[in-house]
């Protein structure tokens, strides 16, 4: 059985402190409801903290490669990206955004 499981793009960021990681989750959680969770194709996104309070990893699941590739060609980009970075200066800590780090799987069975 080989049943198609979706498509993942894995984002990570380097956090400063746990603090910082709460705060991260939190505001990329609005972000993802406001700029992403409405497109055809977006099944959920999931954030993963490291325990060392260094890293959030945020985890978004596509029904499919080519509904991610729609998001991505279809999407407001620009105004997202100015939401992900007014975020990061809003945070008490610091996150380093992932500087093009992502990593895309497709799920298998």
């Amino acid at each position: 059985m080989n049943a198609d499981r979706g498509f993942y793009s894995i984002i990570d960021y380097t956090i400063d402190c746990r603090e910082t990681q709460a705060e991260l989750v939190k505001v990329f959680a609005e972000i993802q409801d406001q700029w992403v969770s409405f497109y055809p194709g977006y099944c959920s996104a999931r954030f993963h903290v490291s325990t060392d309070g260094t890293r959030v990893y945020n985890i978004v699941h596509w029904a499919s490669e080519a509904d991610y590739r729609n998001f991505v060609e279809s999407s407001d980009t620009e105004g997202r990206m100015a939401a992900i970075e007014k975020a990061l200066e809003g945070l008490v800590g610091k996150a380093e955004p992932p500087h093009g780090r992502s990593l895309h799987l497709h799920g298998r069975a």
